[in-house]
């Protein structure tokens, strides 16, 4: 596979620089609530503008669908992003593309930096319109993308801008791809694959692909459910896919061809109640009451994943292993986190992770810094994990 160019190979002084960042983050009254994101975009923006390039940032926020919705303006992140550049000023074009865009890259000085509006209030973006494509390439002479996130995307801004302008990877991009390539595509092996959430359903091409890539496989969450189902184990209330039993047999069955060993619970917490702080107790797999709810792994369970990572070189995670975000149901997540930091710090794996959820996880687990990578990426890592290749990376690769 072709590498991508980093942004170390740019001539930046005097160059306009288009910059597609990753933006979209939580904000509550107007006020951004969890920076990460943005903090993230530093290294590559700040880098270039220290080199003396016009530096012109590219984002989306929300869903607006080619309308311009003034609630999901971007305006209101060029504080947070000043702030996070360590207090560089950062202008603000009230649109995207067009004189009122073109008027604020012009008045850039070399170093400068430029927010565009939000690429969303046109449909073009979304729909990867050529037009649009090239409209925004008239901003720049160079085309940098540092948003793995959107890497999933065909957009205008993730994929079509490559087809105009000399492109290049960011540093979080770069950081991404290295990251990812050693936790799949060129492993240390044992690789260890953690998988957990909801459902099955929303992560069969996720199953398929990491059976086969995978030498161990946890599976748990609420999916594991199925998969107890599946070999004739009640499961109570638990949330349950009744419907994918079969499903979840035959992945087990390619898991044994492909000599990937399958890890589920062995043990359980279960409550009557999905709620904070409801009753509950532990109980062997199998003897989940009628009438109960199995909401995380139990510490036996916690303790045989623990085991069985130990004899792994690489850990992959995505998901949960029980309804972490309530009172009492957050132990086995936290264990089996915790164990992953403590190989990771101890140079025994290396440790790769992402997902909303699995972030959120982690940081409630404390170890969102001792892991090799954590990606912010939600659909991306998704989508690279079922072993889709994703346009954004495509587009880079060509060049």
């Amino acid at each position: 596979m072709s590498p991508v160019h980093g942004v170390d190979k740019i001539q930046a002084a005097g160059k306009r620089v288009l910059v597609r960042v990753d933006l979209n983050v939580p904000m509550k009254d107007g006020k951004v609530t969890d920076p990460t994101r943005i903090e993230r975009t530093v290294p590559t923006l700040a880098d270039l503008a220290d080199r003396g390039a016009k530096v012109i940032v590219m984002s989306h926020f929300g869903r607006p669908d080619g309308r311009v919705v003034p609630a999901m303006s971007l305006r209101p992140l060029t504080e947070s992003l000043s702030r996070a550049l360590g207090g560089r000023a950062v202008a603000f074009a009230p649109d995207c593309i067009g004189p009122v865009a073109e008027a604020a890259v012009n008045g850039l000085p070399d170093g400068g930096i430029v927010l565009l509006e939000n690429l969303r209030f046109h449909a073009g973006e979304e729909g990867n319109d050529r037009a649009f494509a090239q409209s925004l390439a008239r901003l720049g002479e160079i085309y940098v993308n540092d948003a793995f996130a959107a890497a999933h995307r065909a957009h205008a801004s993730t994929e079509g801008l490559a087809h105009h302008l000399p492109a290049f990877a960011g540093r979080l991009m770069q950081e991404e791809l290295t990251a990812l390539d050693k936790a799949l595509e060129n492993p240390k092996r044992p690789v260890a694959a953690i998988v957990g959430g909801a459902k099955v359903s929303s992560k069969l091409t996720v199953l398929a692909n990491l059976v086969a890539k995978a030498d161990i496989l946890v599976i748990g969450g609420g999916m594991a459910n199925t998969f107890l189902f599946g070999q004739g184990l009640e499961v109570g209330k638990s949330l349950c896919e009744r419907d994918l039993a079969a499903t979840a047999r035959d992945i087990l069955a390619r898991a044994k061809a492909r000599k990937c060993e399958i890890v589920l619970p062995v043990d359980a917490v279960v409550a009557e109640k999905f709620e904070s702080g409801a009753p509950s107790k532990i109980v062997a797999i199998g003897a989940v009451p009628p009438g109960s709810m199995i909401l995380d792994v139990g510490p036996a369970s916690a303790k045989h994943i623990v085991e069985r990572l130990g004899a792994a070189n690489t850990v992959v995670w995505n998901g949960p292993l029980g309804a972490f975000e309530m009172k009492g149901f957050d132990q086995g997540t936290v264990v089996v986190a915790q164990a992953v930091a403590r190989l990771t710090k101890a140079g025994k794996v290396v440790s790769v992770a992402g997902g909303g959820d699995t972030v959120a996880a982690l940081a409630h687990s404390g170890v969102t810094q001792a892991f090799t990578y954590v990606s912010t990426a939600g659909g991306a890592f998704l989508e690279w994990l079922e072993g889709k290749e994703l346009p954004g990376v495509a587009a880079l690769r060509r060049h």
